[in-house]
């Protein structure tokens, strides 16, 4: 099998859908042998913020010497980046040999004409990889949900953490908050957990319950021992109990992921990891991730940002609100099982021209319907039939003091942002010629 024959193989994989649960999974992993139980990790849930926490947290590991998985999902510039160790990809190479031997057990170990899923696959896919590198400990972001989610098939870790709560995926987590807290609150173990410092009293309340039943110390980090200072990227500079940082990553709520990233850096000290200041403030200062609101070009401004959910569409608009009033054009699209009456309500009011597409993806909804809608919102709005259309239409008469805002999927994200990267580029090009 080629590197090429094995991703198409895997892209297979994902026509069975999401199937929630741990039966396949722990068939599959004990006939792996049971590499999760071979390491260690800190597992992260939550609606918003997983990415950036486990990003931030592998940077502070990585820097302070230690041998770090990371596993998160989904991918935006390549696929193997769902994969890391030390903040570098798994190497073709060594996805064709762990996916190999993955597919291998997976055959072996199905029954009942009932195969492992797509990201299970992937999972077991990364613990298998993780293993085999030796690595000290594995950043393990949840996928869906937390309770059946594939990565809750492990062991007690370390340390768990849950970022933001709100509703999404509410056809499969539940309708309410209270039902999407405890299905995220399913990963707490015996553990310490961590959780994000803004969250609703109903929420704390289910996840103190949780914790208190499985004798887990919650660690919540203190709003009140954070300062920070705006320019005109939003907040940047910020001192928390008395020792100040740099965040590379662009809006407020990255604050708060940054003290929750800082708060469980001190609780791995008390474990017995070694991660000095110098370290923490390294991995806050200097973790990138594509797609979080993520500034592809400064004149005119173009803002690529994967935000799919009502939270992450109230974060965008806080950003936005720090930039110079102006012109603000719009590219969106969304999936279907989005409520995207609460993310337009949030974006594309601020927005002078809104563009729908559609992503490929299965559940994505028609750019028709997008603009349709939109149109409550905003008294320009275009409809795209392709994402080339739609970034040449957002240039056209694009101003410098003008911004562009590309949100509403990831997965809009990862096919929208190379073709967005080449008509800067060629813009640029025409600039200098002339």
């Amino acid at each position: 099998m080629t590197y090429q024959e094995t991703i198409a193989h895997f892209e297979q994989l994902g026509k069975l859908g999401i199937q929630l649960g741990l039966v396949r999974i722990e068939r599959l992993l004990n006939h792996m042998g049971n590499p999760h139980h071979k390491l260690k990790f800190i597992h992260v849930a939550g609606t918003n913020g997983k990415g950036s926490t486990c990003y931030m947290l592998s940077n502070i590991l990585s820097h302070s010497g230690y041998k770090t998985g990371l596993f998160t999902s989904p991918y935006i510039l390549d696929f193997r980046e769902s994969i890391q160790i030390n903040m570098k990809m798994i190497s073709e190479q060594h996805f064709l040999e762990c996916a190999e031997y993955v597919y291998h057990c997976a055959e072996q170990s199905t029954i009942n004409n009932d195969p492992p899923t797509q990201f299970e696959i992937l999972t077991a896919i990364a613990l298998e990889f993780f293993v085999r590198q030796k690595c000290d400990i594995v950043l393990l972001e949840v996928g869906l949900g937390g309770t059946l989610d594939s990565t809750n098939i492990i062991p007690p870790p370390l340390l768990q953490i849950i970022t933001s709560i709100s509703l999404d995926h509410t056809n499969i987590l539940g309708s309410t908050i209270e039902e999407i807290t405890k299905e995220k609150s399913g990963i707490i173990k015996s553990a310490t957990t961590i959780v994000y410092p803004k969250l609703p009293k109903k929420v704390l309340q289910i996840l103190k319950k949780k914790c208190k039943l499985v004798n887990s110390k919650l660690v919540q980090p203190d709003c009140t021992s954070l300062q920070f200072n705006t320019n005109s990227f939003g907040v940047c500079d910020f001192s928390y109990e008395g020792i100040s940082y740099k965040k590379s990553l662009l809006g407020e709520v990255q604050l708060y992921n940054a003290i929750v990233v800082i708060t469980a850096s001190k609780e791995l000290n008390q474990l017995g990891f070694s991660l000095p200041s110098e370290s923490i403030c390294y991995g806050v200062e200097h973790t990138f991730i594509p797609a979080r609101m993520e500034i592809l070009s400064e004149s005119p401004l173009v803002l690529l940002d994967g935000s799919h959910n009502e939270d992450g569409a109230i974060a965008l608009k806080k950003t936005l609100a720090t930039f110079p009033k102006t012109s603000i054009k719009m590219i969106m699209g969304v999936l279907k099982d989005k409520n995207i009456y609460k993310i337009l309500e949030n974006t594309a009011t601020l927005s002078n021209i809104f563009i729908a597409v559609s992503p490929n993806h299965p559940r994505a909804l028609s750019s028709k319907k997008l603009a349709e809608v939109s149109k409550q919102y905003c008294n320009n709005v275009k409809q795209a039939s392709s994402l080339e259309e739609a970034v040449n239409s957002a240039f056209l008469n694009l101003k410098e003091s003008d911004i562009l805002v590309i949100c509403g999927s990831l997965y809009l994200s990862h096919d929208i942002r190379p073709i967005l990267i080449h008509k800067i580029k060629s813009l640029s090009m025409t600039k200098h010629k002339n």
